[in-house]
């Protein structure tokens, strides 16, 4: 089965970029990212932010506007079964040079996981412009760690937003 990327949610403000791999199936068939339930990283984005998590999809990605985060994928798309990064062959990267064109204030890039990272430094590379990070996946197949030990990973985010921001 083919896999494509969701247009990624960015504007002229944003300068840090979180990148996934791909959406999962629960997240394409609901056409939102992060969407399966036991997927965590809503939970940890409002945990951070010291709000209350809506279940509205629209409020889910205003906090991110009003950090000035951006969202994306690294891969445009993939032939994959199941949500499992590691099923995935045949990937197509997104399209990173024009969006650095377009964008060229994004400072720091985040990875929701290693496989994500991955395929970025095997596809796109990393460069001396910006500074890489890969966090914790928050997907429920990640359960060698707590949500409490995720968010504390995740506070580089939070660490990187007061700094973009200040």
């Amino acid at each position: 089965m083919r896999k494509e990327s969701f247009e990624p949610i960015i504007n002229e403000k944003c300068r840090i970029l979180i990148l996934g791999t791909l959406p999962s199936e629960e997240s394409m068939r609901k056409r939102e990212r992060y969407g399966h339930k036991t997927n965590q990283f809503w939970r940890l984005i409002f945990t951070l932010f010291e709000k209350p998590l809506p279940d509205n999809y629209e409020e889910k990605n205003a906090i991110l506007a009003e950090n000035n985060i951006a969202i994306w994928d690294v891969l445009h798309s993939a032939e994959g079964k199941g949500s499992l990064d590691s099923n995935l062959k045949n990937e197509v990267p997104n399209d990173f040079m024009t969006l650095f064109r377009e964008y060229p204030q994004i400072k720091y890039i985040f990875f929701t996981g290693t496989k994500a990272a991955d395929f970025y430094r095997k596809h796109i590379g990393f460069d001396e412009e910006r500074t890489y990070i890969t966090l914790p996946s928050p997907s429920a197949a990640n359960a060698r760690l707590t949500f409490a030990q995720k968010l504390e990973k995740w506070q580089l985010l939070l660490d990187a937003v007061k700094e973009v921001n200040a």
